[in-house]
């Protein structure tokens, strides 16, 4: 078997790079890497650009998947019923922690499992309400993590909503009820900005696709003027159906996230979740090095962004005010 100049400098650099992985693929197969374990109720799918960004904190801590640090993966697949044997199987393998997340209700099924492997959270509300932490600052226990805000923007994404719409006078509010603490502090929430700003809310309740499809089924009779989607990660991994619904119907919709807009959706204006998991992966990594959960502070997230999808909006025959254009943090067109 011959190999020109060219095709021997190939194949020697295949081999090479092959050789190079297989120390790095045995040692994670014999356990001897230190493990983080990823508990989330939504699928695989749906978490690229949020995988990306948690290994992007990890790395600059120093590790990296595969070479110095394993990653666990288990993933609900939206089923909740599901996530007290994921974050059993998790503690049982023992890894160095656990980074919880898409629901409330998986972060509290990881504390319920385990008062000694170190818990990462990422969550929309108020952990210290939540009962996570004992404090911002000095969380006591051995969970800390991320507070994205979500509920805490209420007022200001409806009021986005409403300078967006003007006339609009009734909004629908998808919120998930088996996310049982964010559906319970919108429902707290939301009304009294609302009536602030002379709206109506209408709740539908929905945990399932089908329970979307028959959300929006309720718009034929009597549509509403506006639809705001909640923070939640069964609807984050529906957005796809949920944005392509609201076009279907051709109603305007704030959603709670830049993903959704990114696919069409009309606009959002939420933390940045992306940050917020870069942020998570860095707090891993400290955790890894030895740091406990008890001392480190919950980190607030400050990258709140408003995105406009100047496309979406020209479709349903809206003109986008000049001061929403100007407050935007990004005009996709």
């Amino acid at each position: 078997m011959q190999f020109d100049r060219l095709e021997r400098r190939e194949f020697l650099t295949l081999v090479g790079g092959a050789a190079a992985a297989w120390p790095r693929a045995a040692r994670a197969q014999q356990g001897t890497l230190p493990a983080i374990g990823i508990l989330d109720l939504r699928s695989p799918e749906a978490m690229g650009d949020r995988l990306r960004a948690f290994r992007q904190g990890l790395a600059e801590t120093g590790y990296v998947e595969g070479d110095n640090v394993a990653i666990v993966y288990r993933w609900a697949e939206n089923n909740l019923d599901r996530v007290p044997e994921l974050a059993a199987d998790l503690v049982g393998r023992r890894v160095a922690l656990i980074y919880a997340g898409g629901s409330t209700n998986v972060v509290l099924a990881a504390k319920a499992a385990t008062a000694t492997i170190p818990v990462l959270f990422a969550v929309p509300e108020d952990p210290v309400r939540l009962g996570l932490v004992t404090s911002l600052a000095r969380p006591g226990g051995n969970l800390t993590g991320i507070n994205f805000f979500s509920t805490e923007l209420i007022a200001k994404q409806l009021s986005f909503l409403h300078e967006m719409v003007p006339r609009a006078s009734r909004i629908a509010v998808f919120v998930n009820p088996l996310n049982v603490a964010s559906m319970e502090a919108i429902e707290r929430d939301a009304p009294p900005a609302a009536r602030a700003l002379g709206l109506q809310l209408e709740m539908l309740r929905a945990s399932n696709s089908r329970e979307i499809d028959a959300g929006f089924a309720t718009f034929a009779g009597a549509p509403p003027d506006a639809l705001f989607v909640a923070t939640d990660g069964f609807f984050s991994s529906r957005r796809v159906q949920l944005v392509q619904q609201a076009a279907h119907h051709r109603v305007a919709a704030l959603y709670s996230g830049r993903e959704y807009a990114e696919i069409g959706g009309l606009m959002s204006y939420a933390s940045n979740i992306a940050d917020a998991f870069r942020q998570g992966g860095v707090y891993a990594g400290r955790i890894l090095k030895g740091a406990k959960p008890a001392d480190l502070p919950v980190v607030q997230s400050s990258k709140i962004e408003l995105v406009i999808n100047h496309q979406t909006a020209r479709m349903l025959g809206l003109t986008v005010p000049q001061t929403l254009l100007v407050a935007a943090d990004e005009v996709i067109e």
